[in-house]
């Protein structure tokens, strides 16, 4: 693998254990070391956090959030501190104009020479009352770094349509584990034990939209209706085993499982289901041979789901939800076709190894 030869710096509001893998490997190709700043995130957000990293320099200072809900800004206490302790070569920032404390971090760098790249979704159009203005902050604000990454090719188009130039955008799919080191589970070409296996992983909250499944469970033919089973936990997971005893028993909630009982999940499954926002369990389900019906959401998985190995939804159509796995289920012949797709994608485009090498070729493309 490629590496980086400078000191590198990141800064996160939270880092996620999800995110583990990824900065530790991040941390492998920084040759002169990697340190990251982040906090902790609001209270309710049921975020479960990384306390220490193996081969980064974690360092935590104190998130001061303001307001709540997508409103919501966050000023991070410590940072200049750290910033000037460790002293970067160049640093890596999310694009999010609601960290307060991004623009001042920019400018020591550049002060000093060094540049900054920006990390982020993308940029979707923006409409209604003021647009215009929102646009204009919009562009000023993306226009301070030196390249910018994104998960996705739609997220690239968007910084592209802002006016950033597009030989300084780079698209690192996201991903949360390496390619498989295991072979693709052996499914049988029919159902064997009379329901199809659907699995849905996640936090639960609002916006998974575990409410559009079940109700689309409960709504496909009789002999269609699979055993699903439901893999984490959150504040809505009290109300969805409520609403699941109402319109679906079948729905099992397990809570949060992590290392070989989920990786017993994803084996046991046939068709994986994400009808909310989110996605990143979705790589990992194709890293076992799992076809997904996912919504549209923010755009990171129209690179992962295709044609080819599953289906996108609109979200919040539940006809539409329900349409995707009635299709799925009645030709498991073509489904496990699909699911050998998603290990191909998953073992050679779209993987974590994949993810680090575009993070070093956007640091090492800024020193050049």
């Amino acid at each position: 693998m490629s590496s980086f030869d400078g000191r590198a710096g990141l800064i996160q509001r939270v880092v996620p254990n999800y995110r583990y893998p990824f900065f530790n490997a991040l941390a492998q190709a920084c040759t002169s070391g990697l340190s990251i700043f982040t906090g902790e995130p609001r209270s309710g957000e049921m975020i479960t956090t990384v306390d220490d990293l193996k081969d980064a320099r974690l360092v935590k200072g104190w998130n001061f959030h303001i307001f709540d809900g997508r409103y919501y800004i966050c000023i991070q206490l410590g940072l200049m501190n750290w910033l000037r302790d460790w002293s970067p070569d160049v640093l890596i920032v999310e694009a999010n104009p609601r960290y307060l404390r991004t623009s001042e971090t920019v400018r020591w760098m550049h002060r000093r020479g060094r540049p900054v790249v920006g990390w982020g979704l993308g940029a979707p159009p923006t409409a209604g009352p003021m647009a215009g203005l929102r646009i204009t902050r919009r562009k000023n604000f993306i226009r301070q770094f030196d390249a910018m990454i994104t998960y996705s090719q739609s997220g690239a188009a968007e910084y592209a349509a802002l006016g950033f130039p597009q030989d300084r955008i780079f698209v690192a799919a996201n991903a949360v584990t390496p390619p498989p080191d295991h072979p693709m589970p052996t499914r049988s070409a029919l159902i064997e034990k009379g329901k199809a296996q659907v699995l849905f992983v996640g936090r639960l909250q609002a916006r998974k939209k575990i409410d559009n499944l079940l109700t689309a469970c409960a709504q496909l033919p009789q002999t269609l209706q699979p055993s699903l089973t439901i893999i984490g936990d959150g504040p809505a997971r009290e109300e969805m085993e409520k609403l699941a005893q109402k319109i679906y028993p079948e729905a099992i909630f397990t809570g949060a499982l992590y290392g070989q009982p989920l990786e017993n999940q994803f084996r046991a499954a046939d068709l994986f289901v994400l009808p909310g926002t989110g996605g990143l369990a979705i790589q990992q389900a194709m890293s076992f041979g799992l076809p997904v019906i996912a919504a549209e959401a923010d755009g990171t998985q129209a690179d992962l789901v295709r044609p080819g190995n599953g289906w996108q939804v609109p979200p919040s159509d539940i006809t539409a939800l329900q349409t995707a796995m009635e299709q799925a289920l009645r030709d498991i012949p073509a489904l496990r076709q699909k699911g050998a797709e998603s290990y191909r994608i998953v073992s050679q485009e779209i993987n974590l190894d994949r993810m680090v090498a575009v993070f070093i070729k956007a640091l090492n493309r800024t020193m050049a």
